[in-house]
């Protein structure tokens, strides 16, 4: 297999050619010959990731101590129907380039190569201790900060996003019948157009700022280097200008978890607080204003947040929905998607009736 070489202006470069995710080991082999030139291929070890439930990821590397390690992600099947593969390539240069995420080293056609980011993956216990949940809180500060290169204010790219969801939804239907693949506990699709249009209204009362959003901050996308005292923020398949509140939000409904979603995990109002004060000061300081957060302004944005977090759930029930009709990863992405509408709905009139201060 050859891969045909090609520099586009402003991307990194790119290999024609694909990785089969069945036998994922001798394309992988043929973008580590431009790579790693030196590497001999019978020294080359693969180590698979299991936690990500988009895309396939491997480790590569030839020395165990782990001194050099290159990470390749094969995109999951059909995610280049809502995912902008352009604009993720365009992301993860400007978190590179404002020390905010690991360097690109290639794309190739279904699929891009890049730095290994050194820490442990976080999980329930570490996503508690204030000092850790505070760097994160931080570390979001600092990409809510960076602004557009054009000068211009961007657009949020949330109503987009879900009016494309809910239009590959009722393209799966008229594939074959909803029926025939989700059960009749989920919510049909005109509740879904329905339950968009009042959400749509009511966010439409909340004034959030537009920033540039990870807008998937899960558990397994945060490496937390103890060595440095901080943390990085891995996966930019979603990340893009939107709502700041949508953002915290989201970070906040994933404290419940993935393959076992327990919204007892939810963070408690205390530091849901501590965070978002964490938050005001580090985002007030990177935008040049005094770092002292007011207990109004935490208030304000606590409300607006709970209101951001419905519209999070609703937006993951619809991705869960597609990825259960096209995905090939062993993951039950009807049970995932059960579990976030029930959530919205059963939170959905106590977040509506919260009043901003």
């Amino acid at each position: 297999m050859e891969a045909g070489l090609e520099t586009r202006r402003g991307s990194p470069v790119h290999l024609d050619m694909a990785v089969d995710e069945n036998d994922p080991r001798s394309g992988v082999l043929v973008l580590l010959e431009h790579l790693r030139p030196k590497w001999k291929p019978a020294d080359i070890k693969l180590k698979f990731f299991t936690e990500g439930i988009t895309n396939q990821l491997m480790g590569c590397y030839v020395d165990s101590l782990l001194g050099d390690v290159v990470l390749v992600r094969v995109y999951g099947r059909m995610t280049e129907l809502y995912v902008d593969r352009e604009k993720e390539l365009e992301t993860f240069q400007v978190f590179h380039a404002h020390g905010c995420g690991p360097e690109l080293y290639c794309s190739f056609r279904n699929g891009i190569c890049y730095q290994f980011v050194r820490g442990v993956v976080l999980d329930d216990r570490l996503l508690r201790q204030p000092a850790i949940y505070r760097l994160i809180a931080v570390e979001m500060a600092r990409i809510h900060s960076i602004q557009p290169k054009t000068g211009s204010p961007a657009e949020p790219v949330l109503w987009k996003k879900i009016s494309e969801f809910l239009q590959l939804v009722r393209t799966a239907q008229n594939e074959s019948p909803l029926h025939q693949w989700l059960p009749s506990d989920l919510p049909s699709v005109n509740v879904l157009v329905s339950e968009t249009e009042t959400l749509k209204r009511h966010l439409a009362q909340i004034t959030s700022p537009t920033v540039l959003c990870h807008n998937d901050l899960l558990i397994k996308n945060i490496i937390y280097n103890q060595a440095e005292g901080s943390v990085r923020f891995i996966d930019y398949e979603y990340a893009d200008y939107n709502y700041q509140a949508y953002d915290i939000g989201n970070h906040f409904n994933e404290f419940a978890g993935v393959n076992n979603v327990d919204y007892s995990l939810y963070p408690s109002q205390d530091l849901q607080r501590d965070w978002l004060t964490a938050y005001l000061e580090s985002y007030k300081q990177c935008m040049g204003q005094e770092s002292f957060a007011s207990d109004a302004e935490v208030k304000r944005l606590y409300v607006q947040v709970c209101k951001f977090s419905l519209v999070s759930h609703f937006s993951w029930g619809l991705w869960a929905l597609l990825q259960a009709r096209y995905s090939t990863i062993d993951f039950d992405f009807l049970r995932y998607a059960l579990a976030r509408f029930n959530y919205y709905f059963k939170k959905k009139d106590e977040y509506f009736a919260m009043k901003l201060p």
